[in-house]
């Protein structure tokens, strides 16, 4: 029985349609705890380490991590396991350090988003931070939601056999209708569920897909026997390792993930969550590497694989070493993992128009009326939803292009203009606007002409270009600050 044909078992078919309604009802029980804008998009600063940090691992990895790393790794081996070096020890890094200073700033300036923070921080009158940031984020994120409805609708038109269209209906419905029901809450509770299915699958499918395969000394033979390099780290370009550890780059820079932070209770509680978090990277990609270099053993050409997409490995062992109910199970995984990224960066889309443009730059409501603010977070989430659908349908290659250096995109515009306005007190709004801009130039840039003559990830040089147009043009537009805020240091944080 082949992937397409298993999730006709009734039981199969329970569990996954189970997995897909399962985020509505925790929107209705978040619906109780979404009383204005600060729950809808922070959860009220109230969120427990637990959620904080299974939802910024569910939300940051999601299908690229199930789907994608496992295929990396079929493809290219061991060597894949530099991705999970990079981006486990960049964010173990972050929950440490930024983290912590990102919560106790945004919750003293009373910042919602990382928009506000900005424009708090620089005491930015003229709006730009606000204006360039939403342009930054409308370009990058509205596309990566659109391809990751696309990526759902795929995975259900194979899994039930139904028109692409009425997928795609689906995957937007069922996030549109738990995010408008408890906004944050209901998207970080759901990540909790998802973060669940994705360690089970990716921790107990190697183990019995291993001891199917006749044990670990039995694997290793055959891939030594199919390519000697597969079984070794080392077996890749310096610039495909720049580019495989570059990855964690990106993370200081991706607004859905750092509303985790700013969202957790206490910025104290950030060590627990960077304990729990980490220990969920690293077993996670581990998993998923092991996946792909199992499956690679069992399923030795891509002439196996439906579609011959190495990205299907993780669905055909599942698919071939569990049961129906367990299957339907981790299908449904697969497809939550992929709405997981999906409704975080609709998040950050409706709090971007609503927060940032509509409340703060054209000032169309009052900051008393939560009622109002409230009600409009609401239609931005439909509205966006049905523009990334719209997108996702008869724009899906333009889609799909953009989101291969949206993370990069986002990771140089945001991420240097981060560290340094929490590290580094002669950060200037002038170069937080030039580290925008050039990041934003040079990921774009470095994708169309560089990245396939010099094997590197456009966040690479796009992340130290911005870092270094923040740093000189700080260092050059110090006299448009005023005279006492030069020599001043940081405002102190609350401990």
């Amino acid at each position: 029985m082949n992937v397409y044909e298993k999730l006709s078992d009734p039981f199969a078919l329970g569990v996954f349609v189970l997995t897909l309604f399962l985020p509505v009802l925790v929107g209705f029980v978040a619906m109780r705890r979404t009383r204005d804008q600060s729950d809808f998009f922070v959860g009220g600063r109230a969120m427990g380490k637990i959620v904080v940090a299974l939802s910024a691992v569910s939300s940051g990895r999601s299908s690229w991590l199930v789907l994608g790393l496992s295929g990396l790794a079929w493809v290219q081996g061991a060597s894949a396991i530099w991705a999970v070096v990079g981006y486990a020890g960049a964010e173990l890094i972050q929950f440490l350090t930024i983290a912590p200073r990102l919560r106790r700033e945004t919750g003293r300036l009373g910042s919602i988003t990382l928009l506000d923070y900005f424009e708090s921080r620089f005491d930015d009158r003229t709006r730009s931070i606000r204006l360039v940031g939403s342009l930054v984020i409308a370009c990058f994120i509205t596309a990566y939601v659109s391809a990751q409805l696309n990526a759902g609708a795929k995975t259900l038109e194979t899994a039930l056999d139904l028109p692409l269209v009425w997928c795609l209906v689906a995957s937007a419905a069922v996030i549109v209708v738990y995010m408008v029901l408890g906004g944050y809450v209901a998207v970080a509770y759901n990540d909790v569920v998802r973060a669940m299915i994705m360690l089970f699958g990716l921790v107990v499918l190697p183990i019995v897909a291993l001891s199917a395969g006749g044990g670990l000394g039995a694997t290793r033979a055959i891939l030594n026997a199919l390519d000697p390099s597969l079984l070794d780290p080392t077996a890749l370009g310096f610039g495909a390792f720049i580019g495989l550890v570059g990855i964690g780059l990106g993370s200081p820079g991706q607004p859905h993930i750092l509303v985790r932070y700013m969202s957790i209770d206490d910025a104290s509680n950030l060590r627990g969550a960077a304990v729990i978090g980490t220990a969920w990277n690293v077993l996670l990609g581990i998993g998923a590497v092991l996946t792909g270099l199992i499956g690679r053993a069992l399923v030795p050409t891509v002439s196996g694989l439906p579609g011959e997409d190495p990205e299907m490995i993780y669905l055909v062992l599942s698919s071939e070493h569990f049961g129906p109910m367990l299957y339907g199970l981790l299908v449904g995984g697969v497809f939550a993992a992929i709405l997981s990224t999906a409704d975080s960066q609709l998040l950050v889309v409706a709090s971007t128009f609503v927060r940032d443009f509509w409340e703060k730059t054209l000032r169309r409501i009052e900051p008393s009326d939560e009622v109002r603010k409230l009600q409009l977070s609401r239609r931005v989430v439909v509205f966006a939803g049905i523009v990334s659908l719209v997108l996702a349908y008869f724009a899906s290659d333009l889609v799909f292009w953009l989101v291969l250096f949206a993370w990069g995109g986002l990771g140089a515009a945001f991420g240097p203009a981060v560290i340094l306005s929490l590290y580094w007190r002669r950060t200037s709004r002038a170069g937080v606007l030039a580290g925008m801009v050039t990041g934003t130039t040079i990921a774009i840039t470095w994708r169309l002409w560089l990245r396939a003559s010099t094997g590197v990830y456009e966040l690479v040089p796009a992340f130290f270009g911005a870092l270094i147009a923040i740093v000189v043009v700080s260092l050059l537009s110090g006299s448009d600050r005023k005279p006492s805020e030069t020599n001043s240091p940081l405002p102190r944080i609350p401990s």
